[in-house]
Formats: C-alpha cells, structure tokens, sequence
C-alpha cells in the first residue's frame, strides 16, 4: 500500500511539474496599459493589486486605473486564475464584500477586447487585459513576471 501510494504521489508531482510551463505560456489573455505607463513588465502580483484596487499606483508611480471583461468572459477566468491565483466567482465575491462593507467598488468593466483596447488607449493610466489574439494596436503590452 505505502508504495502505491508513493508512485500515486510520484505521478502527481511529475504531471504537476509539465503543467506549471504551459500555464505560463499558455495562459490565454495579455496585459495592456496605456503608452504613458512606465513599467513594461509588473510581477502578477502587483498586477493583482492594482485590479483589485489593494495598490492604486503602478510600482514606479503614476496612477492605475484598471479595467475588467465581463464576469462571463473566458478571457476574465484566464486572467483570474493566472493573475489572482483564484476563479473570477471568487475575485467577484472579493467585490460584493468591499461594496457590502463601503470599502469600495470594482473596476468598470468592457464588454469586448475592442472595447478594452480602445479605453486603455484614451485613459492615461489605464490597465485592462485581452485575449491572446486581440489587436493591441496603439497600446502597451505589458509583461507578466
């Protein structure tokens, strides 16, 4: 039994470890900003602070003003899980909290890539994300570390 258990948790780990790599290369979406943003590369982390409004400013400074797809977007639960390390059902109970609890309200949000595209273009600061095979046309892809 003990060694079943050990090739059980052999395989697991093997499988683990193929599949880390492709969430990294695959992971279905891309960050833009607006050209006026300085960074061109954040940590997730920081990404997932400004979306979820925990930081307000980009780590080198300037302010952030982020934009999300539409719960129902396949592109949102990508970024979700990448980003947050959760599914977006739970980043939009993170939400009803803070606007339960008066501490604040989330990001607006676009229905379309296009729609992403074209108001991180025109809002100074502006973050959002878009699918993999979006136009990023006159705005900033910014990569996640």
């Amino acid at each position: 039994m003990h060694m079943r258990m050990s090739r059980v948790i052999a395989a697991a780990f093997v499988a683990g470890a193929f599949l880390l790599p492709a969430r990294a290369s695959a992971q279905g979406f891309k960050v833009i900003a607006n050209n006026d943003v300085a960074t061109a590369e954040l940590p997730a982390a920081a990404v997932s602070n400004l979306f979820l409004k925990k930081d307000r400013k980009y780590p080198g400074g300037g302010e952030a003003t982020p934009l999300d797809l539409p719960a129902s977007s396949p592109v949102r639960e990508s970024f979700s899980k990448a980003v947050h390390g959760r599914s977006t059902s739970a980043v939009v109970t993170y939400w009803q909290q803070q606007v339960f609890s008066g501490k604040d309200t989330p990001p607006p949000s676009k229905a379309t890539d296009d729609a992403v595209v074209a108001f991180v273009k025109s809002t100074p600061g502006a973050i959002g994300y878009v699918s993999d095979g979006a136009s990023v046309d006159g705005v900033k892809v910014v990569k996640i570390k």
